[in-house]
């Protein structure tokens, strides 16, 4: 029986830096819990955004492979101007994918990746 699912973020030595990065950015956001391995880097921790709780550490080996944007944490807001601060926020040393707009899809929407490589889409339904 599966007693829990979260999404996983796995970083190659700025696990700590994103995660500060989050808590500042993101309204709310909070670092749930954060163990450090021997040399300092992130063993194991968690990020608290609304109701999802988000896994999170530093790769012991480093790995030829990154984030990709087809993964993304999406965000739901209460007003346009969250979007924007958000998409600013979040994109900023980052690439914006879909900039703040009005989308069929939605009143508001903008998609960034972040500075770290994670993808974050923010939306106003």
């Amino acid at each position: 029986m599966i007693t829990a699912a979260a999404p996983f973020l796995m970083f190659q030595g700025r696990c700590e830096e994103a995660l500060n990065f989050y808590v500042a950015s993101v309204p709310g956001a909070r670092i749930a819990s954060l163990e450090r391995k021997p040399d300092g880097t992130v063993a194991m921790a968690a990020l608290s955004i609304a109701a999802l709780e988000i896994m999170a550490n530093d790769s012991p080996p480093v790995h030829a492979f990154d984030f990709t944007p087809s993964t993304s944490i999406f965000l739901t807001v209460g007003a346009a101007e969250e979007v924007d601060a958000l998409a600013t926020a979040l994109g900023d040393g980052g690439k914006l994918l879909m900039p703040p707009a009005a989308y069929g899809f939605s009143q508001r929407f903008g998609w960034v990746q972040d500075r770290f490589g994670v993808s974050w889409q923010i939306n106003l339904p």
